[in-house]
């Protein structure tokens, strides 16, 4: 059986993708120049066999052994659309026990250098304790200011953006994010904000510059701190604005106005949610919000973290996402009065399209930069959040809460009063 076989019956007739392999077979849509996959080598086989399906995949992508030309979220759509045709795993090893015999099997192939194995030193210890912590987001976050640069835009936002049109770009979107998460806290002049996971300081700044408040911002990313330490200095706002390479448990000053939390959530872990949202409300004088904005999932059916998918082992190692039901019961029950919910699915979705532009548009100097290996588990990973976004399989959601004041009073208005101005 040739490779070009195996992938039709994998994937389906019906993909329209082009498929040439090594062995000189061809499949897939006859001329179709949009998508095409090439399996460089035997070694991207027994990725598949070591693991089947889209770990195995991910393997043989990122270590150079299959490539895929043209628009990576295109060939995931068209692959994700043919998937529909169920083949079981054993099914799926025996196609490929009949390319190479047993040996392509039993031959195990060192999985690419990117990938996290917990076994390393750097990723031992106790889960979620902050030296784990330290090292997991050191691992995604500390790849390269400039990279980041070149991915998020002038903005330096890697979280959801918030799109006041569809056609808006993603800078305006980044800003119209983080002015409605200042909206939502009701900042004012002259008061206090934390923001915990601040990454390079977007929200510290926004804060500082348009509402002149006194805002700290933390990260575990030292790389982050520094970028976003230089970039305060440089827009003259030392007077108010603060970032330290500081985990958020160890912030000693109280009383906040406010509290954002923008991205933090999906790297606490579920058992340590509780003594999260009690260590923020702590944090808080009488009345004052938090604003927690995070990725979630669609329900909380099966377990919250997949130790043996490719985001876990090549992206966020120890990230944890919950159901949004979960995380407003865990903010209710750590003393908060939970006042609105929302979801920004979609714009997470735009908000990756245009990160996948960008990646595109640099991609050279990237390799460059970063390695080959590692700017290719980025593309992989971004057209996937993006095409997981748009079918449900991951959602956005932003909760807003508020400790009560003497009373029970909330200080919040009777109806919303802080859509931001579309302009």
């Amino acid at each position: 059986m040739s490779l070009a076989e195996v992938f039709e019956r994998v994937a389906g007739p019906g993909a329209e993708v082009e498929f040439a392999a090594y062995d000189g077979s061809k499949a897939g849509t006859p001329g179709s120049p949009e998508v095409k996959v090439t399996v460089r080598s035997r070694t991207a086989v027994g990725y598949l066999a070591q693991a089947p399906g889209s770990l195995g995949l991910a393997r043989a992508y990122v270590s150079g052994h299959l490539d895929v030309d043209g628009d990576m979220y295109t060939a995931l759509s068209r692959l994700a659309k043919a998937q529909r045709l169920h083949h079981s795993v054993p099914e799926r090893l025996s196609m490929l026990a009949e390319l190479g015999g047993p040996s392509v099997l039993l031959r195990r192939v060192a999985p690419p250098p990117q990938e996290v194995r917990v076994s390393r030193w750097w990723m031992s210890g106790r889960r979620h304790s902050m030296r784990r912590d330290a090292s997991a987001i050191s691992h995604h976050y500390d790849v390269s200011n400039t990279f980041y640069e070149w991915v998020l835009g002038p903005s330096m936002a890697y979280t959801c953006a918030c799109y006041p049109r569809a056609d808006a770009s993603l800078e305006r979107a980044q800003e119209h994010k983080f002015d409605l998460v200042a909206r939502k806290l009701a900042l004012t002049p002259g008061m206090r904000l934390l923001d915990v996971g601040c990454g390079w300081g977007g929200m510290v700044m926004h804060a500082a510059k348009r509402y002149g408040v006194s805002a700290l911002g933390v990260t575990l990313s030292e790389q982050q701190a520094l970028w976003a330490q230089r970039a305060i200095k440089e827009a003259g706002l030392e007077d108010l604005a603060e970032v330290r390479h500081l985990d958020y448990r160890e912030v000693g000053e109280g009383d906040f106005d406010a509290i954002s939390s923008i991205g933090l959530t999906e790297h606490i872990g579920k058992a340590k949610l509780p003594g999260y949202f009690g260590f923020l409300r702590d944090k808080l004088r009488p009345g004052g919000r938090l604003l927690n904005h995070c990725i979630t999932r669609p329900d909380n059916k099966g377990p919250a973290r997949v130790t043996g998918g490719f985001i876990y082992r090549y992206v966020f190692p120890d990230g944890e996402l919950e159901g949004p039901g979960h995380i407003v019961s865990v903010i209710h029950d750590s003393g908060f009065e939970v006042r609105h919910l929302e979801n920004l699915r979609e714009h997470y979705a735009l908000t990756l399209a245009a990160w996948c532009d960008n990646l595109d548009a640099r991609w050279d100097q990237a390799v460059a930069e970063v390695g080959e290996g590692t700017a290719r588990v980025w593309r992989l990973y971004m057209a996937g959040s993006r095409l997981g976004f748009e079918r449900n399989d991951i959602q956005l959601h932003q909760v807003l809460a508020v400790k009560l004041g003497e009373g029970g009073r909330s200080g919040m208005p009777l109806r919303p009063n802080w859509e931001p101005p579309d302009s």
